[in-house]
């Protein structure tokens, strides 16, 4: 039966359904017993993306969109005018280890890839160090990761092919630009972490996959090594491994006076960590713990001998700067330096610069940057432009910090700030071919099901007309404490140059208020989450901003799984959804990669109660026939090993089954491509100028 139905598969059967005729999708009598309860998974093959069937199946859909697609007659001139924008020059932070070299990345334009350079000083003609470019035609090998050495002399440097989240590191000489012999494989969510002298760096790897399952396999017992430069990898010392805790997950850090070793230890996505230390100025020292009772987050940003200063949530939810010695490592002896915010800000990120605490705080979804005194006095507040998210570099030695600012319509700028003088001079503003004070943003709060405000940003040209009939982009994520800021976007800005309303909406569930507006979103809550941007939709409508018609929504992973939550839960209100790499299958997540990792958000179909949750949101498990879908294009990668593409095709297949409507539900699938990270500039125009031409025609 399986042979005669590849056969059919291979020929190209079709089934119609309104005007489009979908590829047949063979069904299997799979069910799966959850504790009593009987679920069907009909599709479970597709979760085999090497079979010949899956790539059949693939190639099959992929060409019912390409029609559909390549057939509205605005995707051209929305490609056109998305790479004329797209082209301009794109630099990032310089920064500097040693004081030796700078570094920074840019982009001219439409490189595939931005290329790394260095440069004697931050104002001197920079040299290109590292060119991705030159690594791929496709432009499909993206740096990942790069480390420079304390003295500046070496650079390693991750790579990953096809958007996959396995790095190969290598490293090169920053001065000769030549790479040296060493190469280290099979390392993943991971950083180096070089010693004082330079003579090696910590990374964390996991054992090689079995043949077959590179994207698929299940990724546990991460261990940490010591790569010794001009050895073979086989060499690397093992220098921390937990085989008794193959949830752990691990990262190393060293401090820039080279004596201690930290080792952050994770479990899943928990903001929680461990934290282990060694002490590299004693020959044969061991790991030892130091604040491990995983009762907080920490995070050492520099220290004085022994002691340390830690940004942590321990007894602060928004968090706070405290210093801890490492003999007394018990909350009770801390000192605090920068307390906790006594309303509602976010202390994010804190440098110490030239004897100054540089202090990143979010406060309603955007961000400011504060400066204090080694003792936590503060001194001043830079003044930004608007609304907006900033970023700063910087080391300990230096006396001035560069930082960048962006906004929804303002692509920014990186300035020059000396601390000491209080001067700032712009560094770089790129130049692009519009006009920024054509557009304003405006911050609103809404109240959701339950009540709770909830923080949006509205995005528009000036003079906007509240009628009802402007086509609107609803933007979301909710989860893994992750917060959305403002940030410059060319095919935004497109979106709005044609008229386009966009809205991006700060769901519980993200880290914009603490800890609190995280666990409000997650387990049993996450309902809340899907609340949250439904009600979002519906005062977007009440307010006449647009209406259903007019409505797209759109979020990618864990905001993918959101899009296909709300499109289950509310097909009636949107006019279009736009699920990217969604985790759309929620019984069945964790048993891909790192899919276990995200139990902490999600919990688990293994247990009960777990279950219980889960189904009664899950994308996959909510579709029902007979119900008229709203005009869908789900996406994907082929080599997305993170959020692997059987969500997605599981997905495409139910809905395209069940669908009762005219309105099309489509799966595009990018090949070559991963979750998101790395994806050349050529794909992302084609993907964009499809979502928006998608839109165009179905709005």
């Amino acid at each position: 039966m399986r042979k005669a139905l590849m056969t059919l598969a291979l020929t190209g059967t079709l089934f119609a359904q309104g005007s489009i005729q979908y590829p047949e999708t063979r069904k299997d009598a799979v069910v799966d017993d959850y504790f009593g309860t009987q679920v069907p998974d009909p599709y479970r093959w597709l979760e085999d993306d090497n079979s010949a069937e899956t790539k059949v199946w693939v190639k099959a859909q992929n060409a019912v969109t390409r029609t559909y697609l390549d057939a509205i007659p605005q995707k051209a001139e929305i490609r056109a005018r998305l790479e004329k924008l797209w082209n301009f020059e794109k630099v990032s932070l310089p920064f500097t280890v040693g004081g030796h070299r700078w570094f920074f990345s840019k982009n001219d334009g439409l490189q595939n890839q931005a290329v790394l350079y260095s440069a004697e000083a931050p104002t001197a003609k920079p040299k290109v160090l590292l060119d991705p470019n030159e690594l791929s035609k496709a432009g499909t090998v993206a740096l990942n990761g790069e480390s420079v050495s304390w003295n500046d002399k070496l650079l390693a440097y991750g790579l990953s092919k096809a958007g996959s989240d396995w790095v190969t590191w290598k490293v090169r000489d920053t001065g000769t630009g030549k790479d040296l012999p060493d190469q280290i494989e099979w390392s993943k969510f991971s950083g180096a972490a070089w010693a004082r002298d330079d003579k090696g760096f910590y990374y964390a790897a996991f054992d090689a996959p079995k043949a077959g399952e590179a994207l698929t396999g299940v990724n546990k017992n991460q261990k940490i090594y010591f790569h010794r430069i001009g050895t073979n990898q086989k060499a690397d010392e093992l220098v921390y491994a937990r085989p008794d805790q193959p949830d752990w997950g691990f990262g190393a850090d060293t401090t820039r006076d080279g004596r201690w070793l930290f080792i952050y230890q994770s479990q899943g996505t928990e903001s929680k960590n461990r934290l282990f230390v060694r002490d590299l100025s004693k020959p044969g020292s061991k790991v030892e713990p130091f604040l491990d009772k995983f009762d907080a987050s920490y995070s050492v940003i520099a220290n004085d001998g022994d002691t340390f200063y830690v940004l942590t949530d321990n007894g602060a939810p928004r968090k706070r700067l405290v210093a801890i010695q490492r003999s007394k490592p018990d909350p009770k002896d801390w000192k605090v330096l920068i307390p906790e915010d006594a309303g509602t800000a976010v202390l994010e990120s804190v440098g110490l610069v030239d004897g100054h605490f540089i202090a990143e705080w979010m406060t309603d979804a955007h961000q400011r940057l504060k400066i204090y005194g080694k003792d936590g006095s503060f001194q001043k507040e830079i003044a930004l432009p608007g609304l907006g998210s900033v970023a700063f570099s910087g080391r300990r030695e230096d006396r001035a910090i560069y930082y960048s600012y962006t906004s929804f319509s303002d692509p920014g700028s990186i300035y020059r700030y000396d601390l000491r003088s209080g001067k700032q001079t712009l560094w770089h503003r790129p130049k692009i071919a519009f006009n920024p004070s054509d557009f304003e943003t405006k911050q609103v709060f809404y109240p959701s099901k339950d009540g709770t405000k909830i923080p949006m940003f509205i995005t528009a040209k000036k003079g906007l007309k509240l009628d009802g009939q402007n086509p609107t982009l609803l933007y979301g994520y909710g989860g893994f404490d992750i917060s959305l800021t403002p940030a410059f976007s060319v095919s935004r800005l497109v979106w709005m140059e044609m008229g386009g309303v966009y809205a991006q909406a700060n769901l519980r569930g993200g880290g914009e208020y603490g800890n609190a507006w995280h666990d409000a979103g997650r387990l049993k809550h996450k309902q809340n989450v899907f609340d949250d941007f439904i009600s979002a939709a519906e005062w977007l409508i009440a307010q006449k901003y647009t209406s259903t018609p007019k409505l797209a929504i759109q979020g990618g992973s864990n905001g993918g799984l959101l899009i296909g939550a709300c499109e289950t839960q509310r097909p009636d209100l949107f006019g279009v959804c736009l699920p990217q790499v969604g985790v759309m299958d929620m019984l069945r997540f964790q048993k891909f990669t790192i899919g276990w990792a995200w139990e902490s958000d999600y919990g688990s179909s293994d247990t009960k109660e777990g279950f219980e949750t889960l189904i009664k949101y899950s994308p996959l498990h909510n579709l029902k026939p007979g119900v008229k879908y709203p005009p869908t294009l789900i996406f994907t990668g082929d080599h997305d090993d993170r959020v692997v593409p059987a969500h997605s095709f599981k997905y495409a297949a139910t809905i395209q089954a069940d669908q009762a409507g005219p309105a099309p539900v489509l799966i595009r699938i990018e090949t070559d491509a991963g979750h998101g990270a790395g994806k050349p500039t050529s794909k992302s125009l084609d993907e964009l100028s499809d979502a928006w031409a998608f839109c165009v025609k179905n709005l």
